[in-house]
């Protein structure tokens, strides 16, 4: 009888998989060794795989170049990386390794495009485009940003107001894109995107407030779906929507010359996940040149912004189960060493999921469990798998410490649980280590950031002035930190 917890993974999805092998009874991820790096660090443990980004950013070019030269597509391919997905520095400079460009949301995200141009990662040849509802402070920076002669900065006009607010700002001429306001699934509670202008309202906004104002040049129209890039009748129906806005406006409107259709492209949530990326990339290159060639106007560039795609697949998080808790005759609650509301906000925000897996002790006998985090907060579980209504792990014993990972959780989920700053219930960030290859190919690790200590919050909360709170963490730093 096959009860081991190899056998369930086995029998229910094809395994091994191209990031995920066992080696030695362990799972590595990519080549790395997850058991040895919870030994060496510790645990909780959050991880970014630096290489993966730039993976994923070749393979989306790939996608796209092959299909415009198949379909002998007239424009040029741009990919653009969502900087709400992960605002870090070890991000960016990865991404920006790949011969990419940048879309922002909100005014500081310009401050960090500043910081990314003065150390020569960004130049004026990179594309920054400026989605969001804008106020002052993002009007400011986006002119600023221009008229310190970032002539491809391209401010996506949100609403009716934004396009007088820039002029007042803006030396000289300057391009924009207008974003559409997309109709949602009928299962949304509303019936249109909050963001962009209507469908029938951009070809006369045009006419009365960007044709007339001889300091802008529109280049771009803006599309996306909440649902993201997926083989639906509903994402099909709303891009061919966006295509006659997208004919009709180029026909009185020559500039226009780019269609930038968000970003979108799901990341694996389940070994058993299916996408075929290549196909829909291929489709939308087709369903774009066939409208415009019927229409007889130029194909347009095609510019994405892809966040999620980027960066979710390249992080982890590793835990320790510390404690099993038999709370009635079928419940059995595998207590973690953090928290679920703290270092994956999504998992109980959203209901999102994401892969699950043991890192050791394969080979030994599985049980069905419930997994709870620290808090006091009935919130905090993680309580099934994608393709499960429950979760099954190695059989918990106090004297062979469990390790789970779970994986492709790199975008987002810092920025939403408030890295370093307060988390609930004070459960401390924990410490976070870069994964990346030397020059032969070798794995190499860092620490990026400590776990958070008690006199960080304190200084936080007000209840220490720097100097205690500097004493305290001083104290702290001199304790081992917990391995096991």
């Amino acid at each position: 009888m096959k009860t081991k917890y190899i056998d369930l993974i086995e029998q229910t999805y094809d395994f091994p998989q191209e990031e995920f092998q066992l080696e030695d009874n362990k799972l590595q991820f990519h080549g790395i060794d997850l058991y040895g790096l919870a030994q060496k660090y510790g645990t909780p443990l959050k991880f970014t795989y630096l290489p993966k980004i730039s993976d994923n950013i070749q393979r989306a070019k790939g996608w796209f170049n092959s299909a415009i030269k198949k379909h002998k597509y007239a424009g040029k391919y741009h990919y653009c990386y969502c900087t709400k997905s992960s605002h870090f520095e070890h991000v960016l400079n990865e991404a920006l390794k790949n011969d990419i460009h940048i879309e922002t949301s909100s005014a500081f995200d310009i401050n960090i495009v500043e910081h990314l141009k003065k150390t020569g990662k960004i130049t004026k040849d990179n594309y920054v485009i400026c989605n969001g509802f804008k106020r002052d402070q993002y009007i400011q920076n986006i002119a600023r940003l221009i008229n310190n002669g970032h002539k491809k900065c391209i401010p996506i006009i949100d609403n009716y107001e934004e396009i007088n607010l820039l002029s007042e700002e803006i030396d000289g001429k300057f391009q924009i894109g207008v974003r559409i306001a997309s109709e949602e699934e009928p299962k949304f509670e509303f019936y249109t995107s909050r963001l962009g202008i209507g469908y029938k309202n951009i070809v006369p906004f045009f006419n009365q407030s960007i044709k007339p104002n001889e300091q802008v040049e529109l280049k771009m129209l803006h599309f996306f779906i909440n649902t993201g890039i997926r083989d639906t009748a509903y994402y099909w129906n709303e891009l061919m929507k966006c295509l006659k806005v997208y004919i009709s406006l180029k026909k009185v409107c020559p500039t226009l010359d780019s269609l930038n259709i968000g970003g979108g492209f799901p990341i694996k949530n389940s070994l058993a996940f299916e996408y075929d990326y290549e196909y829909m990339v291929d489709e939308i290159i087709h369903q774009i040149g066939q409208a415009c060639d019927e229409a007889e106007v130029e194909v347009p560039n095609i510019f994405t912004e892809f966040g999620s795609f980027t960066v979710g697949e390249s992080g982890g998080n590793i835990y320790e189960v510390l404690y099993q808790k038999q709370q009635n005759d079928r419940e059995k609650w595998n207590m973690i060493n953090s928290s679920f509301i703290t270092t994956m906000p999504d998992s109980w925000a959203i209901s999102k999921r994401f892969i699950m897996l043991s890192i050791n002790r394969w080979n030994d006998e599985y049980e069905r469990i419930l997994l709870g985090g620290l808090t006091c907060d009935s919130d905090d579980y993680y309580n099934s798998e994608q393709h499960m209504n429950a979760i099954y792990l190695p059989k918990y014993r106090k004297d062979k410490p469990l390790y789970i990972g779970f994986f492709n959780t790199g975008a987002y989920q810092e920025t939403i649980g408030g890295f370093g700053g307060l988390q609930h219930c004070l459960i401390p960030h924990p410490k976070h280590i870069l994964i990346n290859k030397d020059e032969d190919g070798n794995i190499t690790t860092s620490v990026f950031a400590k776990q958070q200590t008690a006199g960080e919050f304190l200084s936080i909360l007000g209840y220490e002035s720097k100097k205690d709170s500097d004493v305290l963490v001083a104290a702290e730093n001199l304790q081992e930190p917990s391995k096991n």
